[in-house]
């Protein structure tokens, strides 16, 4: 399949295009009936000739090429009609009725305060355009009204407040949120590359529009991709600043799969600069060597790295509830546990050079010795629950 992309340098095509590619190059197996020939890009850079050339031999054409931020009125027309006209002319010079995607807005419905909206004026202009192209070729077209467009790479202090948000409080700049209570509906980059994915292989999703919601249909005149995500101006900043914050809480929020908070996260970091990209930790030092806390979950417990100098035995305590997973990453160590109140200890011989995680068991009494005469043991640890110093169930016995 060869795939012509127009604004390749976009948001949106930037992201497409090198996720092309790794289909293409066999590097993302997801779509195994996916057969990518050559990706052409076509952009404000390219000529007449390359659009000529792309046209006549496209299997398919994502047309993501526009204008949202014009200087006059005219340019509107120009940028979001009068090229989507150029194409579709020279996909019919060269008799391609290959299917045709649209790149639209949601202010293309005109409904509510978009009724006025220059923008989706021009937007509506170009979608009928290409619906009347389908009638007259019987070309397969597929128009796109997108909402808030997030992720990696939008530009800041352009057309994405999520974007300001995200750079400027990674940046330590300011921000301002007029009325925190404003709801907005927000398509992830990722989340839009899966439906076009979709597209290619036919399995698009239509929809139908109740002023500016999007009602997914079968038989729907339009497509959408069917996951977006809702929230306030408010709780996206309140969680972007949990992520700033994150280093020096060490608390990592919570972020479930397909969560509107994972994908905010990943957004949110693609803005960091170079000297935040990487922190110090606290590092608890002592004679017997260090232990240093790395995460916090807010459910899921925390994790934490020991080291041991040569000789040194740590530990030497039980909990009632608290369970942990001990893995020694380098060194050579024992590992003992006994059951309070009996004589009965479990060892394990425990080494850098084999993995294996052990279980410290609640109500069992456990240490762990460095074997070793010269090199320290470092040992990685996991705990059912973050460390609460006011309940610390931890209690000092000998194993």
């Amino acid at each position: 399949m060869r795939i012509l992309v127009t604004g390749a340098k976009g948001f949106v095509g930037k992201n497409l295009v090198e996720n092309l590619k790794n289909l293409r190059d066999g590097k993302n197996p997801t779509r195994p009936n996916l057969t990518i020939e050559e990706i052409m890009e076509y952009d404000l850079s390219s000529t007449q000739q390359e659009l000529e050339d792309f046209c006549a031999r496209a299997d398919f054409v994502f047309n993501l090429a526009g204008v949202n931020r014009p200087k006059t009125t005219e340019e509107f027309h120009q940028g979001n009609f009068g090229f989507a006209s150029t194409l579709l002319d020279c996909l019919k010079k060269h008799h391609n009725t290959c299917p045709v995607m649209l790149s639209s807005s949601i202010q293309a419905t005109l409904a509510g305060r978009f009724g006025t909206s220059e923008y989706g004026l021009s937007k509506k202009e170009g979608e009928e355009l290409f619906f009347r192209y389908g009638k007259e070729t019987g070309a397969r077209v597929l128009v796109y009204r997108f909402p808030n467009l997030v992720g990696k790479w939008v530009r800041p202090n352009y057309n994405s407040a999520v974007a300001t948000f995200c750079n400027n409080i990674a940046n330590d700049l300011p921000i301002t949120v007029n009325d925190p209570k404003v709801e907005l509906e927000l398509l992830f980059i990722d989340d839009l590359l899966e439906e076009l994915f979709d597209a290619l292989e036919g399995k698009e999703h239509h929809c139908e529009f109740d002023g500016v919601e999007t009602v997914l249909r079968p038989d729907g005149r339009y497509c959408a991709a069917p996951v977006t995500h809702k929230a306030t101006l408010g709780y996206i900043v309140e969680c972007l600043h949990r992520f700033r914050d994150q280093p020096k809480t060490l608390l990592m929020p919570s972020i479930p799969a397909g969560s509107f908070e994972k994908k905010l996260y990943s957004m949110y970091l693609s803005y960091l600069p170079r000297e935040k990209t990487i922190f110090d930790l606290k590092m608890n030092q002592d004679a017997r060597g260090s232990f240093t806390e790395l995460m916090k979950t807010a459910d899921h417990g925390q994790f934490s790295v020991n080291i041991s100098k040569p000789g040194i035995t740590k530990g030497q305590h039980w909990h009632n509830s608290k369970w942990e997973f001990f893995i020694v990453v380098a060194g050579h160590g024992l590992i003992q546990q006994r059951k309070i109140g009996t004589e009965e200890v479990l060892e394990f011989e425990v080494s850098g050079e084999k993995l294996q995680a052990v279980h410290m068991l609640p109500g069992y009494t456990h240490n762990i010795i460095n074997l070793s005469d010269t090199e320290n043991l470092v040992t990685v640890m996991w705990a059912n629950e973050a460390f609460d110093p006011q309940r610390p169930d931890t209690f000092f016995e000998p194993v």
